[in-house]
């Protein structure tokens, strides 16, 4: 929760460890408290797993990577990105099981849109050099996106406003600090900078500008 400091997670190398409930697993990544509070994990849910209806009090973001995630509202495969509001309230469950890259209570309180985007249908845009990219959400200089990095792309040396979170999907990303094969989840502070390039055919899921300042 040191957000002045740079972090590295591989996700595949963490242990899953149990949640309250006996069909949901967790991989924590950063954690505010036990079970409330500013939270990002990766979460598997086991077959015919559920929680009890409850409540987000700054919201949750959700981008479903295995399986089917499912809640009253519907059912969300691989690739469905998600945000509920603060306040918002939920029964979530899986019948066949998934994995999820989950966000809890991290929302600015007037950020209030309900989003559900399917990735894998939705367009990709023009991005700089030979990147496409997909924005998932823009509140208040915070920006959430998928970007398509193709083989042997460089990007110029750049610094973060407000930092810069970054959970690779697919292939390896690197920058001057080190490589990234998928799954690694990176968290970089306020003014940090770096000097990115994948060698590799890469989709990384990136947000900037939501750090302290």
């Amino acid at each position: 929760m040191d957000f002045a400091q740079r972090v590295v997670v591989e996700t595949g190398r963490q242990d899953w460890i149990p949640s309250p409930s006996e069909t949901v697993w967790r991989k924590p990544l950063e954690r505010e408290a036990a079970e409330s509070g500013h939270t990002t994990s990766i979460v598997r849910f086991g077959a015919d797993a559920y929680f009890p209806e409850h409540t987000h009090p700054l919201g949750e973001e959700l981008l479903v990577l295995e399986g089917v995630f499912s809640d009253e509202r519907g059912d969300y495969g691989p690739g469905t990105y998600i945000r509920n509001p603060p306040g918002s309230r939920h029964s979530p469950f899986s019948r066949e099981g998934c994995v999820l890259f989950v966000k809890l209570d991290q929302f600015d309180p007037c950020d209030t849109a309900t989003v559900r985007i399917a990735t894998h249908t939705a367009a990709w845009l023009p991005g700089q050099g030979g990147l496409k990219v997909m924005p998932l959400h823009d509140f208040r200089g915070e920006h959430t996106a998928l970007v398509q990095w193709p083989a042997g792309e460089r990007f110029q040396p750049h610094t973060h406003f407000g930092g810069e979170e970054i959970l690779v999907l697919s292939g390896e990303f690197r920058d001057e600090h080190g490589n990234y094969p998928a799954g690694t989840w990176t968290r970089a502070p306020h003014l940090s900078r770096h000097y990115p390039s994948v060698d590799e055919p890469t989709i990384i899921w990136v947000k900037v500008g939501h750090l302290p300042v």
